[in-house]
């Protein structure tokens, strides 16, 4: 097994919709790779301007793509 930093590379969290989510990392030919994720508190930053928080007055709160995006 090899390891290496993962602290400023940047990829896209995806959700496999088998429960489990995935890091995808993409090299500089497109080509990816998939990390299972398996850190449980790991800190993440939002950088994609067309992601908005929701929160409805029942309490629900959710993040998904902006308003705009979904024709609403």
């Amino acid at each position: 097994m090899k390891t290496k930093s993962a602290n400023g590379i940047r990829g896209h969290l995806l959700d496999t919709f088998d429960g489990n989510y995935v890091f995808r990392v993409y090299d500089e030919n497109h080509n990816y790779k998939d990390y299972l994720l398996r850190h449980c508190d790991l800190t993440v930053v939002i950088d994609d301007m067309d992601a908005d928080l929701y929160e409805y007055p029942d309490g629900e709160c959710f993040l998904d793509h902006a308003a705009g995006t979904l024709g609403e």
